[in-house]
């Protein structure tokens, strides 16, 4: 079983009866068949042969809705059309720098909506997002088992993807951590207890460094750090790929420097205007919504070394 909290005694109790009053009261979508091809967006751009598996996660589209019937739902619906297209439109984006040299796997899933984190509450998202935790974890058993597993494999996930990137790992079993090449969490945090959980969570400490887990988050100030997001126990400058201070420049224009304090990157010449704040909660100091974007092509380039960098250990390059 994959969930986004561990809890015992009391508090399991009260998280389970949680969970399943407020799924009482709500729509439950559907849940996805992973056999069926249209769950997932998949890209083949190795034609060599010589690339990575990419698993990647998308971040949260959905708002809370209303059924024709009248119930709430906190969940996105995958056999929704609106819901798919909001969701292929971050995958299309991800695979345009992932795919290349790689192959390219992304699975609609029943994500939680913005009210969970709007709530700042760590049960009702531990709660509410325990659900899209498990069909994360049903696609990836599911392509885990379709796929040649002599090739490197990625995970990576943005915001609420790079949560459910941290409860895989958490997941998965030692001969699929053999494989890991590297996981991505973009835009989220990675806690202590995390790293208490499972063994599969090892800070990555240089750019080539494998079975790993990079994670970072970026902020205008470490002031504008939002807890529920970003309160992370590591993180690297993906940049320069350094776990210290030293500044980096991106695009000649932008400086990203990594609080060793804090551990999430600080940019200087970059307003981040593109992204408009959203409720007060998100891109408000903090430029959460920048973050699979602006150093793709610093993302793309550590994918293939890190993949690399696995095939020379592993004796397949």
């Amino acid at each position: 079983m994959c969930s986004a909290a561990l809890v015992i005694g009391c508090a399991a109790f009260f998280a389970f009866h949680t969970a399943n009053e407020d799924n009482e009261q709500a729509f439950i979508p559907q849940p996805p068949d992973y056999n069926d091809t249209t769950m997932w967006m998949n890209v083949d751009g190795d034609s060599l042969g010589t690339g990575a598996d990419i698993f990647y996660v998308v971040s949260t589209w959905e708002e809370d809705w209303t059924t024709d019937d009248g119930r709430t739902s906190h969940y996105a619906d995958v056999w929704n059309p609106t819901h798919r297209e909001h969701m292929a439109k971050e995958m299309h984006k991800a695979a345009a720098y992932m795919s290349p040299g790689n192959r390219f796997h992304a699975p609609y899933y029943r994500h939680t909506t913005m009210e969970a984190f709007l709530t700042l509450n760590e049960d009702t998202i531990a709660n509410r997002a325990r659900l899209a935790m498990d069909d994360i974890c049903t696609a990836f058993d599911h392509f885990q088992a379709q796929r040649d597993k002599t090739r490197p494999l990625i995970i990576a996930g943005f915001s609420q993807g790079g949560l459910a990137v941290v409860e895989l790992l958490k997941h998965i079993d030692d001969e699929t951590y053999s494989q890991l090449a590297a996981a991505y969490v973009l835009g989220y945090k990675v806690t202590p207890d995390d790293t208490l959980q499972t063994k599969h969570i090892q800070a990555a400490q240089g750019e080539t460094d494998t079975g790993v887990t990079i994670c970072y988050n970026t902020v205008k100030d470490v002031k504008y750090i939002q807890p529920i997001i970003a309160a992370t126990c590591m993180g690297i400058n993906p940049v320069n790929w350094h776990t210290d201070a030293t500044p980096a420049r991106l695009h000649d224009t932008i400086t990203v420097t990594l609080s060793p304090q804090y551990h999430v990157l600080v940019v200087s010449g970059y307003s981040g205007s593109e992204y408009r704040p959203y409720k007060n909660f998100l891109n408000v100091g903090d430029i959460h919504s920048c973050e699979p974007w602006l150093y793709s092509e610093c993302l793309q380039k550590n994918i293939h070394v890190r993949a690399t960098e696995w095939r020379k250990k592993h004796s397949l390059q």
